[in-house]
């Protein structure tokens, strides 16, 4: 399995929002981020489910900077309703 089919798999999480916020994510910025974004990313998908929801939603926060500032790229995203 090709990395991009491995993300692609990793982002389907079972809850509608998780699903196509990591979903358009990975078709749209991703493809144009550089390899410390995609590392990133990568990361971010360890998350454990409701871990990621709440990081995602705004619920909760991330420690990491370089993570902090994806999460917060991601929120946007999201609200811009991309």
């Amino acid at each position: 399995m090709n990395q991009l089919a491995r993300l692609r798999w990793q982002c389907r999480r079972g809850t509608k929002e998780l699903d196509l916020l990591l979903q358009r994510y990975l078709e749209t910025d991703y493809l144009a981020a550089d390899d410390e974004e995609k590392a990133l990313f990568a990361e971010l998908l360890e998350l454990e489910d409701d871990e990621l929801f709440g990081v995602l939603m705004g619920d909760s926060e991330v420690e990491a900077g370089e993570l902090k500032l994806l999460v917060e790229k991601m929120r946007a995203f999201a609200a811009a309703g991309v």
